[in-house]
């Protein structure tokens, strides 16, 4: 194993894993019209502020989404009632009222679980998306070609993101950014459980594949739960996708830069029952070749020490200017402090590596704890939980 992990860290390698010169797929804008009938879950929990703008998205896909599944988890801010207004436009919007979650699972993906189970049967493909999301209306049938053409028949998209404003255009692309130094470019599809990448804002699976491998169970206490789904898919021996979209899809995630730094660190780390030590050396990558090579070549050209550190230190700079030149296309539009996130790529190290270690999580105001095994579970389902310090 030893030996495996050093391999699988060799600078060179990990450098050069960073970039693929061939030709990348990607999903390609398209409006030809499909057989399949597909059945879109978008789990919720008091989204009233943003659920209007994502539904006019969706009822806009054409007839290949036989039907919207909107599935509630306990709302109380009126978020029913504007599905039920929807429902009065399109037919195929059904509201699924999935209170009481289940005490052993997460919200999102008791959601997610209840939307599978209440799905049509002659839906041949299920496509999950969140409520701060936007479609274009050829969404659909863009991702159905896509898997036709691929063969791939799991796979999500990177969506184009809206930030709040310039603050959080220095943190959010940071973030984003330690996702490419672990999983390289998007445009691939894989059947190594370590190596498979989700968004979980817009993943499409076939129907069958989700019920055989049980993926969404898989995911039933895990903060992480697109990743976990992605990787339960994997270790059955499917091949998981992930690709760049055209702009099909955009999302706003956060309203403002508090929620970016306190919200994405808890699952961005994909804490989860897979995680082991080669996701411990892809936080290990983050650090050493995204973080640290700025502070060591500023200290290297400050002390007037050009050794070989400093040259690899330099070398990896420009690295990571070039990857954000590469990723500038995820925003839209993009603030001018996009071009200074570089700065706080070692606070965000840092704070993966903090999240990856903190055994108590807390989201939607519920308290999550880590078992042994990687997986996290409701503090009301753990008796002895709230007298465990927070690590």
């Amino acid at each position: 194993m030893i030996t495996a992990a050093f391999q699988s860290f060799h600078p060179l390698r990990a450098i050069a894993s960073l970039f693929n010169f061939s030709p990348r797929p990607r999903v390609e804008v398209s409006d030809i019209p499909r057989s399949d009938r597909a059945t879109i879950i978008l789990p919720v929990l008091n989204e009233a502020p943003r659920l209007s703008n994502c539904l006019d998205s969706l009822i806009a896909q054409p007839q290949e989404a036989a039907e919207i599944l909107v599935v509630d988890g306990g709302s109380t801010d009126g978020t029913q009632e504007i599905v039920m207004r929807y429902r009065a436009r399109d037919e195929r919007v059904r509201l699924i009222d999935a209170s009481p979650v289940d005490p052993a699972w997460t919200g999102k993906a008791w959601g997610l679980h209840v939307g599978l189970q209440s799905s049509d049967a002659n839906s041949e493909w299920i496509l999950c998306v969140d409520a701060d999301v936007r479609a274009s209306p050829e969404l659909l049938r863009s991702l159905l070609h896509h898997a036709a053409w691929t063969g791939v028949s799991s796979f999500s998209v990177a969506t184009t993101q809206r930030l709040s404003g310039a603050a959080e255009a220095l943190i959010h692309p940071a973030l984003l950014t330690t996702l490419i130094y672990r999983f390289g470019s998007p445009g691939r599809a894989t059947k190594n459980v370590h190596k498979a990448l989700a968004n979980g804002q817009c993943f499409i699976s076939r129907r069958d594949t989700l019920l055989r491998t049980g993926a969404f169970q898989a995911a039933r206490s895990s903060l992480c739960e697109d990743i976990t789904i992605a990787r339960r898919l994997a270790e059955c021996g499917e091949a998981v996708g992930f690709y760049e979209a055209q702009g099909l899809i955009e999302v706003r995630m956060y309203d403002d830069w508090r929620e970016t730094w306190r919200n994405w660190p808890r699952s961005l780390p994909m804490r989860d029952q897979y995680f082991g030590w080669r996701e411990w050396l892809g936080l290990l990558k983050v650090l050493l070749f995204q973080a640290l090579p700025s502070p060591v070549f500023l200290l290297c050209a400050i002390s007037g020490r050009f050794s070989l550190l400093a040259f690899a230190a330099g070398a990896l700079v420009l690295l990571r200017l070039g990857v954000m030149i590469g990723t500038a296309r995820a925003y839209n539009p993009r603030p001018w402090s996009y071009w200074l996130s570089p700065l706080l790529d070692l606070p965000v190290a840092l704070k993966l590596f903090a999240s990856a270690l903190t055994r108590r999580h807390v989201w939607r105001g519920k308290v999550y704890l880590r078992r042994g095994g990687g997986a996290f579970e409701p503090v009301d389902n753990c008796p002895a939980a709230a007298k465990q310090p927070i690590h």
